[in-house]
């Protein structure tokens, strides 16, 4: 059995088609059809349905495909162990982050290529769900999420920093010139949120319903930029995590206000797989975040944006008692 067998096999899988998980491997589609036979011959069962066209795997196929992510992560971690004691870590560390954290994730991977000028990042966008299931099945090495996600099992987490909440409002909107907002108001406003079968807006619905409220945003979009381009036309508001402010900022004629903190807020962390070894790229990214301060970073922007409300400044030549 050959790692670019196992390699053919995982291509196939998540491409569901011959001729592009040929081209994702630089092969011709006779070669990575005559080598995953050959893969089929050596372990005595049948791994791919076939007709027409590519129908999914078998039952044998599945078990195979998952022992293949398992032997390739290894592999990979063989090659980055090596490369470490090399004194040169390199290979390319594989990370997910939900969407309301990716804004934030370049506080990690900029000091970490920094440390590491020859390591690579792949970054990837993913559901929680979808990092659960990718890290189970070595598709990533480590994962930026909420780490009081039910679903979230079988890792070891490091927490970063606590979401905080914030209105982001018009200037002339009607609760801009508040210090801090109660979510019951906020409710009431035209609303743009990110979509329901996202974690954040899970979270923000159970905290409206605790407040006996309940938000019926006008746009939903399952992007935050899509959210900060609809918001920055003015005409709705939001509820935004603080972290969004690192990418973000505040739109112009727009400004932030407090909100009522829940009594726990979610708390957004690094997880790896709860397996040894560890993938070397992710302990390096870990070595590099316990040198940081996510939290503190994050927090003293907040301050920074919370625009102060303007003091009145009586007349000049009067005076308050005149």
């Amino acid at each position: 059995m050959l790692l670019r067998q196992l390699e053919y096999l995982v291509a196939l899988a998540r491409e569901r088609h011959f001729a592009r998980a040929a081209a994702a491997c630089h092969v011709s589609q006779p070669s990575l059809s005559a080598a995953i036979r050959k893969l089929e011959r050596e372990l005595g069962v049948p791994l791919v349905r076939r007709g027409r066209r590519f129908a999914g795997l078998t039952p044998e196929g599945d078990r195979v495909l998952l022992w293949a992510h398992r032997i390739l992560a290894e592999c990979d971690g063989l090659r980055d162990d090596l490369s470490m004691m090399r004194e040169s870590l390199s290979g390319t560390l594989r990370m997910g982050a939900i969407p309301t954290a990716l804004t934030a994730a370049s506080l990690l991977t900029t000091p970490f290529c920094e440390r590491h000028p020859h390591a690579r990042v792949s970054l990837s966008s993913l559901s929680s769900r979808e990092i659960n299931r990718q890290l189970t099945e070595f598709e990533i090495d480590v994962a930026m999420t909420y780490l009081d996600d039910d679903e979230l099992g079988g890792v070891r987490a490091s927490p970063l920093y606590e979401e905080r909440y914030l209105l982001l409002t018009p200037d002339d909107g009607a609760l801009a010139g508040r210090d801090v907002v109660r979510w019951a108001e906020v409710a009431a406003l035209p609303l743009c949120l990110l979509a329901p079968e996202m974690r954040n807006r899970r979270i923000l619905d159970g905290i409206f319903h605790t407040a006996g409220a309940v938000a019926v945003p006008a746009i939903e979009t399952d992007t935050v930029s899509a959210l900060y381009a609809h918001v920055a036309t003015h005409r709705w508001s939001s509820v935004i995590a603080h972290a969004w402010l690192h990418m973000f900022g505040v739109p112009d004629g727009m400004r932030v206000v407090r909100m009522e903190q829940p009594v726990q807020a979610p708390r957004v962390g690094l997880v790896v797989a709860d397996r040894s070894p560890e993938p070397v790229l992710a302990t390096a990214l870990l070595d590099v975040t316990r040198g940081l301060d996510l939290r503190d970073t994050l927090d003293r922007l907040l301050r920074d944006h919370l625009t102060p409300l303007p003091v009145a400044v009586p007349p000049q030549g009067r005076t308050e008692n005149s």
